[in-house]
């Protein structure tokens, strides 16, 4: 079979932290006679090589060359291009992995849209990854539909023939942004560009060490000095104008503004943060015209502005004020509606923890002159971003907790405007409901939610929370196909997160009442605060200090009021002469099926079935001790028939 994807690798010393991504290489959907790995090792010095050899000579998919160190890894991966059998060759760095499905969905992906490069989705686990390029799928994607020029780093797959047709290779030796100068490139000479959205496929690791190489101190005068030839690329293959502009403005924003703003500036030593605002400064007055930073957001204007006037003191003061602001999101009602949980928030701008505010009525002004001083310069901001609320957006994300993999949910919003003390003043408060669907989530676990609040040059992220405990919602356990989905609150936090196929929490089944338990004529009925959208099957477990009894049951919703009926045949002649515990499985043909208990215990005689309220601790423990040995005995006697042939 020819090879679809070769995967190029540059190694060099990563210890422990290659495990991961040699794991998710060997677990590839991929046939495995359809990809390769190639792994160049630039010299590493610690046991990796010896690893990679072994790891070659056990697995045919997997090759390693060895060279001396060139210092950085444009070198490495060069020399794995053309050491390269695939269609499509893919980069990925040592310390990161992909997806499991990644190769074959990108492959499949690129070929069916014609691309010459795919971008798939990534998820940053302790380091950040572009957001909203991945909000969908982008099959037809260009630098002026779509943002691409956020996402420069060389985790993509490219097709081999494209790359030797232009020429392309990334620059060579110990240098920065080696991977700006490729990628744009790239993206500005393919034919197509698809962005893949809907799974991810590249997982972005910071070590716990902390010594990946994009995270080292870097020299300020070499640094700036490659950034200006990922410029002289787009000045290659553009031409003078919006186009351009908007493509620069991602170099003065990302590389230049965001480090001169807030804490990220305020944590590095001061000589070294003079230095930096040295060379950014070079850079903007030689290089940008005034249509780059005139479409920047307002806060980040005044930075480019006092920076194109070197004024370094007036741009700490500035980052001093904006370390006080931050964004919170407060929650409201949560509610299910037809397997859909409607989560109600508010969301704002702190400032010094306190609501900021903003000038009443203000009118859009553009920033003609550089701000006489900070006060001045956050007079402004605060006028601009009142004028510019009808652009502010509140997004809901869903993160999943062990991977970071974070995906955007539908949500709607109002702009409400509230005045403040004699009505000079106003909050820009939004407004939103975002709709979370379950069964599109693609992994069983724990998802946080996180609001994303974009307004006035701040996109920041917070919590949906924390909620006082005293005003919190309690949503029910929902059932969602075959995934039981617990909304809870964070402990101590009062964070709203969401868990499918929730492990060791009661989901809220201890507030049913005696008085919503019947039985009658051997049915057993109970209201249960649980959410369905259909007669769900369900099965229930009966534990006394004797036996263990199991019958199925079902689920139905109410029509007239939260949450769903339990209904079950009752065993009633079984269960005379006992006091049994109640449990509950919500989700019977999972192969991972969890019982909770019901705060309530059955007691059968007489010919009656009675509902009782459950035992003391001591008595429940004792019952559920008694339980264990019980159903021990039970699986040994099983396991003995098994050995001895059912004799």
């Amino acid at each position: 079979m020819p090879v679809k994807v070769s995967v190029i690798i540059p190694v060099y010393n990563p210890g422990i932290y290659i495990e991961d991504c040699i794991s998710s290489l060997q677990r590839q959907s991929l046939p495995p006679d359809e990809f390769e790995v190639i792994f160049v090792d630039d010299g590493s010095t610690d046991e990796t090589p010896a690893r990679l050899d072994a790891l070659a000579a056990e697995d045919p998919r997997m090759k390693v060359i060895h060279q001396e160190n060139s210092g950085w890894s444009g070198k490495p991966r060069n020399v794995g291009i053309e050491a390269s059998r695939g269609e499509f060759v893919m980069f990925v760095d040592n310390d990161d992995y992909l997806g499991d499905e990644a190769l074959e969905r990108m492959y499949d992906y690129g070929v069916a849209n014609g691309a010459d490069v795919v971008v798939g989705k990534m998820a940053g686990k302790g380091r950040g990854v572009p957001v909203e390029l991945f909000r969908r799928n982008h099959p037809r994607a260009t630098v002026e539909n779509a943002p691409l020029i956020d996402s420069l780093t060389p985790h993509k797959m490219f097709r081999r023939a494209f790359l030797d047709r232009i020429g392309l290779r990334f620059p060579e030796g110990r240098r920065r942004l080696e991977d700006h100068v490729f990628i744009a490139e790239a993206y500005l000479r393919a034919e197509n560009v698809s962005v893949l959205s809907d799974y991810v496929c590249y997982y972005h690791l910071r070590r716990d060490d902390g010594s990946n190489a994009g995270f080292e101190r870097f020299d300020p005068v070499g640094y700036f000095r490659n950034l200006r030839e990922a410029l002289d690329v787009v000045e290659r293959y553009t031409e003078p104008g919006p186009v351009r502009d908007r493509l620069f403005r991602r170099w003065l924003r990302v590389e230049m503004v965001e480090r001169l703003r807030s804490r990220r500036l305020l944590n590095l030593p001061d000589d070294y943060r003079r230095e930096l605002f040295g060379e950014i400064h070079e850079v903007v007055v030689e290089r940008f015209g005034p249509g780059v930073a005139a479409g920047l957001q307002p806060t980040q204007q005044v930075v480019a502005a006092l920076t194109a006037a070197d004024r370094y003191d007036d741009v700490v003061a500035f980052a001093e004020w904006e370390a006080g602001v931050a964004p919170v999101a407060a929650p409201g009602g949560i509610a299910w509606r037809d397997g859909l949980l409607h989560i109600d928030f508010t969301a704002e701008y702190l400032s010094g923890g306190e609501p900021m505010l903003y000038p009443a009525g203000a009118a859009a002004a553009p920033l003609t002159d550089v701000p006489k001083d900070v006060t001045e310069a956050v007079r402004w901001v605060a006028s601009e971003t009142a004028a510019r609320f009808g652009q502010a957006t509140a997004d809901l994300l869903l993160r999943e907790r062990s991977s970071a993999a974070q995906y955007f949910q539908p949500v709607e919003f109002t702009r409400e405007t509230v005045p403040a003390g004699d009505g000079a003043e106003v909050r820009l408060v939004l407004r939103a409901t975002a709709t979370v669907d379950p069964a599109a989530l693609p992994r069983d676990g724990a998802w946080d939610a996180l609001v994303r609040v974009k307004t006035g040059g701040w996109t920041k992220e917070c919590r949906l929370g924390p909620a006082p405990r005293e005003h919190r919602p309690t949503p029910e356990v929902g059932v969602v196909g075959d995934r039981p989905v617990l909304p809870y609150w964070t402990e101590p936090h009062g964070n709203f997160s969401l868990e499918l196929r929730p492990r060791g929490k009661r989901l809220g089944l201890g507030r049913v009442q005696l008085g919503d338990v019947t039985v009658s004529d051997e049915r057993f009925r109970v209201l249960l605060p649980v959410h369905v959208t259909g007669d769900t099957e369900v099965r229930l477990r009966f534990v006394s200090s004797r036996r263990i009894l199991e019958v199925p049951g079902t689920l139905s919703p109410e029509a007239d009021r939260p949450g769903s009926v339990l209904a079950a045949d009752l065993p009633a002649e079984d269960l005379s002469g006992d006091v049994w515990r109640v449990a509950v499985c919500l989700n019977p043909r999972s192969g991972q099926a969890r019982f909770t208990g019901l705060p309530f215990a059955l007691r059968a005689g007489d010919g009656s079935v009675l509902v009782t309220p459950v035992p003391g601790p001591g008595v429940a423990l004792r019952l559920a001790r008694r339980a264990r040995r019980v159903l021990g005995a039970a699986r040994r006697k099983v396991n003995s028939r098994i050995r001895t042939g059912g004799r």
